[in-house]
């Protein structure tokens, strides 16, 4: 695995929470510069040294509803 992608979204009480596509990596944080060393983190804990993905993508989702 070259890369890994995590979906980012707004948390509803505040921060952001980071999902990872395929497998199962979880993480959240108050702004940010702490989501980055977060996903880092998890990324580290997660794989071992010779399967660790060399690129972490982060892809923001934001939902936003309106009058019609």
């Amino acid at each position: 695995m070259n890369e890994i992608i995590f979906l980012i979204e707004e948390a509803p009480e505040g921060g952001y929470t980071a999902r990872a596509l395929g497998v199962s990596v979880f993480t959240e944080a108050e702004d940010l510069a702490t989501l980055h060393s977060n996903v880092r983190d998890a990324v580290r804990c997660h794989f071992d040294e010779a399967n660790r993905p060399s690129v972490i993508r982060l892809h923001f989702v934001r939902e936003e509803i309106i009058a019609a």
